[in-house]
């Protein structure tokens, strides 16, 4: 069996290289490993450290430098529409709450076919009608297979110079104020006092001890 070694995105497809097409719904365009049949009989094994998110058009990459065509397979779905394109904003929010797949076009909401999401549908106010045809859902926010979790969250950067009980949280307020306490006389080292404003406690005594 041959063995898939890349993934080939459509635009660098060559159709001199294609020997075979895959046809896959798009649960099995995410898939890490799988086995292969091609519609004119050739089969391969696809592994991979990630989920491949293959489109319609891509193509499978074989070890001899052929290709298999990737074909994205028909599928049920329902087509939802609204008057008021506010109504298809707030059914789109209600069915990301519930993790539901959907592909956004610029009129239309596609969505697997079921009697519950049917249900939801009517009670935004939207239509409804039963198609077939490739889905092509959004990737989820809480999908972790097609990203990589390299954020950078600058503002969450929080500089806690503070003494272990000192109880005033810190996050993000500039303390340097606190410099200018002058205690003299005491150490508010974990004293739980806060902080908060200037304290000037030079009371104008000037101890003088022999």
């Amino acid at each position: 069996m041959l063995r898939v070694v890349s993934v080939t995105r459509k635009p660098a497809v060559k159709a001199d290289l294609i020997i075979d097409t895959v046809v896959l719904d798009h649960e099995a365009r995410q898939q890490k490993s799988m086995s292969l049949f091609g519609e004119n009989g050739t089969k391969a094994e696809f592994a991979s450290d990630k989920a491949p998110n293959l489109k319609d058009g891509d193509a499978l990459k074989l070890e001899d430098g052929k290709l298999l065509l990737v074909k994205a397979a028909n599928e049920n779905l329902l087509k939802v529409t609204a008057e008021n394109p506010l109504r298809l904003v707030r059914l789109a929010w209600q069915l990301g709450s519930q993790h539901a797949l959907v592909e956004a076009t610029a009129d239309a909401l596609f969505v697997e076919r079921s009697a519950a999401l049917e249900e939801l549908v009517r009670g935004q106010g939207c239509s409804s009608e039963a198609v077939e045809r490739p889905f092509n859902p959004e990737q989820a926010a809480h999908s972790h297979d097609c990203c990589h979790h390299d954020h950078d969250h600058g503002h969450h950067h929080h500089h806690h110079d503070h003494g272990e009980g000192c109880g005033c949280g810190g996050h993000g307020h500039d303390h340097s104020h606190h410099a200018e306490h002058k205690h003299d006389h005491h150490d508010h080292g974990e004293c739980g006092c806060g902080g908060h404003g200037k304290h000037d406690h030079h009371h104008g005594h000037d101890h003088k001890h022999d």
